[in-house]
């Protein structure tokens, strides 16, 4: 299993990147994981006064929930306890599992590839010094840094670029 992360500013276009790159490479025959970070801390996926919820309030530490066509599982973990590695353990059978977010987790893994979306020269500025390695920039903003050997593809336009990017990477890979 590859692992790459999808890293930017808050309204960057993480999440359409992710979208079209997804949308992309499943075309492509590739079997993909999502794992998203939602910052909002009192974000919960649960339904309030639903079943599942109300299991969870009485004291269940994972709800499994199995319907028609789908199956959740819901774990109350407080979010110092995850790691990455049991997040990923999560996404077995896939060839490839994007994440979204994270950064401070991923931030410096070596083994973990960075697309990072930017809006902003300053953006760019601040990537290089904190992300490693970069994969690509994408996003609204046109890199151009003339001693800088990454890559280039706006995945909020140009999704098949941005594929044949993580392609190319995961064949060597």
């Amino acid at each position: 299993m590859q692992v790459i992360a999808v890293v930017g500013s808050k309204k960057s276009g993480k999440t359409t990147t992710i979208e079209n790159l997804v949308r992309e490479l499943t075309k492509r025959g590739h079997v993909l994981a999502v794992i998203k970070h939602i910052s909002k801390p009192d974000f919960t996926i649960d339904t309030v006064g639903k079943d599942t919820w109300k299991f969870a309030k009485a004291g269940a530490r994972t709800i499994i929930s199995v319907a028609q066509n789908e199956i959740a599982k819901i774990e109350k973990i407080p979010f110092e306890e995850i790691s990455l590695e049991n997040l990923l353990k999560k996404c077995q059978g896939c060839e490839l599992v994007i994440i979204e977010g994270l950064k401070k987790l991923v931030a410096t893994k070596k083994d973990i590839p960075k697309i990072i979306v930017v809006k902003s020269k300053e953006e760019v500025d601040i990537a290089i010094k904190t992300f490693k390695p970069i994969l690509a920039f994408s996003g609204p903003l046109v890199v151009k840094k003339p001693n800088l050997k990454i890559l280039y593809a706006n995945g909020l336009e140009n999704s098949q670029k941005l594929a044949d990017i993580v392609d190319s990477w995961l064949k060597k890979g």
